[in-house]
């Protein structure tokens, strides 16, 4: 009896095997995008960035910006704030108690809420400060408050973590800062317009930057019959001589969308800060 297509199958199926084991099963775990939970909601995070700010990723790493700026925000430690947002009716038992701590909230400032009662305290105090006023009939919120040199900048409201990079590739953190940190300038500057004249002149918007203008990534054009809807609002040395104008390319676009989609502002279990 001939066994040489039994054992041609055989062999088929058990080198089949080890590739869906080996290449297959680890591409279908490694290979999709994972996706981490908003804290205190059910939302995946991060979404995935829109077409031409992925286009402008790309645009990015071509340029070198990440030799310059960076996208991790560092932080240094965690703080509470405890905040009154509700008077309640008994305005004399509250008063009573914030005569008993340590706060510049008085009975004067209540009609103006929410207010922070107390500021920059640990959680054990911050615990202490919410039982106070259990009886009292006011509502307040123990709010947490990430704390650091980058925060002082206000270059981001939380710690950077790799959460925040899983829709990227490649993924751009840097490690040095010639300029400020990026993780967060989509919430500082959220204008695509800003970041296309500051790109083209720095100065212009940003006195005393340093950073080089980027004009390459523009096309200086006669202007025919009718100015383009492109043309960027130049004013002083930046601006063109009368009768042109200064128009973004596609990779210009595609760049100042990247720049204005980089909003790294929500709060994270492995990144906790309260939502405002």
């Amino acid at each position: 009896m001939n066994y040489g297509a039994l054992i041609f199958l055989v062999g088929f199926i058990g080198l089949a095997s080890s590739w869906f084991g080996l290449v297959l099963a680890p591409q279908l775990q490694l290979g999709r995008q994972p996706i981490t939970k908003i804290q205190g909601g059910n939302d995946p995070y991060p979404s995935r960035r829109p077409g031409l700010a992925e286009q402008g990723l790309q645009v990015y790493r071509a340029n070198g910006c990440v030799s310059c700026h960076s996208q991790q925000v560092q932080q240094s430690g965690t703080v509470f704030d405890v905040v009154m947002t509700e008077l309640g009716t008994n305005q004399p038992a509250v008063v009573a108690a914030l005569a008993k701590l340590d706060s510049k909230l008085t009975g004067a400032s209540l009609s103006s809420l929410p207010q922070d009662v107390v500021r920059g305290v640990n959680k054990l105090q911050a615990d202490e400060v919410n039982a106070a006023f259990k009886d009292t009939g006011a509502k307040v919120a123990v709010q947490i408050r990430p704390v650091g040199p980058d925060m002082d900048w206000g270059w981001g409201r939380r710690a950077t973590v790799a959460a925040d990079f899983l829709q990227d590739s490649p993924v751009m953190p840097g490690s040095q800062r010639l300029g400020p940190d990026l993780a967060n300038v989509g919430v500082r500057k959220p204008d695509v317009n800003w970041h296309l004249v500051h790109l083209y002149a720095p100065k212009s918007v940003v006195p005393d930057s340093t950073m080089p203008p980027y004009r390459f990534l523009f096309e200086k054009r006669k202007i025919d019959r009718h100015a383009s809807p492109d043309a960027l609002q130049l004013t002083g040395e930046a601006a063109p001589e009368a009768g042109y104008e200064i128009v973004p390319t596609a990779e210009a676009k595609a760049l100042a969308a990247y720049l204005a989609s980089l909003r790294a502002d929500v709060p994270l279990f492995e990144a906790p800060m309260t939502a405002k």
